[in-house]
Order: structure tokens, then sequence, then C-alpha cells
């Protein structure tokens, strides 16, 4: 199945009408707000970073990025917090656990599972385009 993005390419324009080429332009209208997303979960976005920190210590930073299978197992682990949490426990603190929220975990393995099949479908579209050929 191939996905497409709804996102279409718009054209570059300053959000006050300034010229491209006079002072104050900043072509930045209609573009993503990623700092409105990031201080707006900023709370969150620490937890899961804990649970980042917690990862790279017990195993190593990154490797979660070359798991065989990863998109599935990520989505396993999530089902797993989510069991977890769905029997009243916050923390993860049984044996083998991070002590940091479930929600935090769950989090973190819908991020890994997403960007490694963002990669994925990076790697199948670059691979399948004749200038990669």
């Amino acid at each position: 199945m191939k996905i497409t993005p709804l996102a279409t390419k718009h054209k570059e324009v300053d959000p006050h009408g300034i010229s491209p080429n006079q002072p104050g332009a900043k072509l930045d209208s209609g573009k993503v707000l990623p700092w409105l997303c990031l201080s707006g979960f900023s709370k969150a976005f620490r937890e899961v970073s804990e649970v980042t920190t917690a990862g790279a210590k017990k195993y190593t930073p990154n490797g979660w990025a070359t798991v065989p299978n990863g998109v599935d197992r990520y989505m396993e682990a999530f089902g797993r917090h989510m069991l977890d949490l769905g029997e009243g426990k916050v923390f993860d603190d049984g044996p083998g656990g991070t002590g940091r929220r479930h929600k935090a975990q769950m989090a973190w393995n819908l991020l890994a599972s997403l960007e490694l099949e963002l990669r994925q479908e990076e790697q199948t579209t670059s691979s399948n385009d004749p200038i990669f050929k």
C-alpha cells in the first residue's frame, strides 16, 4: 500500500505580504509550526526524553533504530505499556523497567515505530525513483 502525503507544495510567501527582496521578509506562511508543538507539549516531551535517556543507558544510544522488525516490535511494546496502564500501573517500575511513566513509554514506542515506518517508506520511494538508479 502506497501512502501519499496530504500536504501539497505551496508557494513561499511572507504572511504580511512583504516582498521577498524587502527587509523584514520571511517566507514562512503556511509552513509547519514545530515550535508550537514542542513548546505546547514541553512537559510531555521531557518525559519522553527521559525514556530515551533510560533506553540509551540500558542499551545503546540510537540502537533502537536497528532493531530487526522494529516497526512491529515497538507497537507490541506500546501495547504492553497500554495493558499495564489499563491495570492502573502509572510507572514502569517492574523488573527491567525504566521507572518512567507508562504513557511516556507508550509515546516513545509510537514515535519509534512511526520513525522507522517513515524511514522505510523514504527508502522505498527513493529506491523506486529513476534518479537513484
